[in-house]
């Protein structure tokens, strides 16, 4: 444990140094005595990288917790998913944005997802629209596998996209 504790400075005296009309003074010197608050560091390296590390793995779970955002419609007013092929985990939630040149919806071709997967259970009707800046639509997948999907209304101007389920 380090500790600082109060020190003395001693100021000297300048007798050597003359100037014109001044007298000669006898050698002075001043004690000083400054108070200072004692402090101590009571932290190991070992405390230091244990937090390091707990703040590391909240770090990295916060991160899992994380939604992919794909938005529908491009900023330049392109009738796309932006990205338009993406990967995520199983169980990682995406949330579709609806962005610009809506309206749009998501919709999972049932020939292009894993065996197994109900494509009705992961998509929206295709009468139901996201018709406003910012609506979303979420889905999470658990199937490992690549998903393809469409917009319905743009799917004949090529607004489909993957997702790959490592």
């Amino acid at each position: 444990m380090a500790t600082v504790t109060p020190a003395a400075v001693a100021i000297p005296s300048f007798t050597g140094l003359k100037s014109a009309g001044a007298t000669k003074l006898g050698p002075t010197s001043v004690k000083v005595s400054a108070a200072v608050p004692r402090m101590s560091i009571k932290s190991s390296l070992k405390d230091v990288g244990v937090a390091v590390a707990a703040t590391a793995a909240s770090a990295l779970l916060a991160s899992n917790a994380l939604a992919v955002e794909i938005l529908l419609g491009g900023s330049d007013g392109s009738l796309a998913f932006v990205p338009n092929e993406f990967s995520v985990s199983p169980g990682d939630k995406i949330v579709f944005k609806n962005n610009a040149g809506f309206p749009h919806n998501v919709v999972f071709d049932e020939d292009e997802i894993p065996g197994g997967v109900d494509a009705g259970k992961i998509s929206m009707s295709e009468e139901d629209l996201l018709n406003a800046p910012g609506e979303t639509y979420s889905v999470t997948l658990t199937e490992k596998g690549t998903y393809s999907f469409y917009c319905s209304p743009h799917q004949g101007a090529g607004m489909s996209g993957k997702v790959t389920v490592n």
